[in-house]
């Protein structure tokens, strides 16, 4: 699909609708987002672009639940409104519908490949049997089947990041939130992770929102949202 496929018409997953979230009072206020309206449709990965500063990251953190609006809505396609929901219900939606990656790969360096995979799962309490099944099955997407038993600091930055993606889809979400997944790697092992997402995304149906500043990535989308200064101003 083209990058410029700017308005899916599959059914939305998430949709945002005129968000805005703001920080602070007075005269140290900011408008970290001013009036986004999104939709994430399933199958397809959503680049969230811009310079630093514009967004990407409230943005994503509002999609995902991990904060609330100021005003405007997040609707998830069973018509609930995620960003109204008691926070016992936001939990249970990121705990069983939504995987995160992060830069910063957030794996426990005491455990390795497998057991950082496995949290999740120990979690939800998924049983030992189908914790180690759904673990290999991950692992084996990402292409780390034969590194399972490796801690992170044995790996490679672009296989401790697919770590982390393994971790993100092993309880099955149905969206996948990644903020600047490639940050912290070189362009070539950018690349190679932008890959595996977009060869996810469209495999395994799942609505994939990823957010950079780097705009050679986004050549990987099938939909572009570019933020500048709080506000969504897409490419032609």
């Amino acid at each position: 699909m083209s990058q410029h496929a700017s308005y899916p018409t599959t059914t939305a997953v998430l949709t945002a609708r005129d968000l805005h979230r703001t920080f602070g009072t007075g005269a140290a206020e900011v408008h970290a987002l001013a009036g986004v309206d999104l939709e994430v449709p399933a199958g397809l990965l959503t680049v969230v672009r811009g310079p630093s500063g514009s967004g990407k990251t409230t943005l994503l953190n509002l999609l995902g639940g991990l904060d609330r609006p100021t005003s405007g809505e997040v609707l998830l396609d069973d018509g609930r409104v995620l960003s109204a929901l008691p926070e016992r219900e936001v939990l249970a939606v990121r705990r069983e519908r939504i995987g995160y990656v992060f830069q910063s790969f957030g794996l426990v360096p005491v455990l390795s490949a497998a057991e950082n995979v496995e949290v999740p799962l120990r979690l939800q309490r998924v049983g030992a049997a189908e914790r180690t099944r759904r673990v290999e099955e991950a692992l084996e997407l990402v292409g780390l089947a034969r590194h399972a038993k490796q801690r992170p600091y044995e790996l490679s930055g672009g296989q401790q990041q697919r770590v982390g993606i393994a971790r993100a889809l092993v309880s099955r979400p149905d969206i996948l939130i990644a903020d600047e997944p490639t940050g912290q790697l070189d362009s070539e092992t950018a690349a190679t992770i932008m890959d595996l997402l977009v060869t996810l995304t469209h495999g395994q149906g799942v609505a994939t929102v990823v957010s950079t500043h780097d705009p050679v990535l986004t050549g990987r989308a099938d939909q572009v949202v570019e933020l500048h200064d709080g506000r969504r101003r897409d490419p032609a």
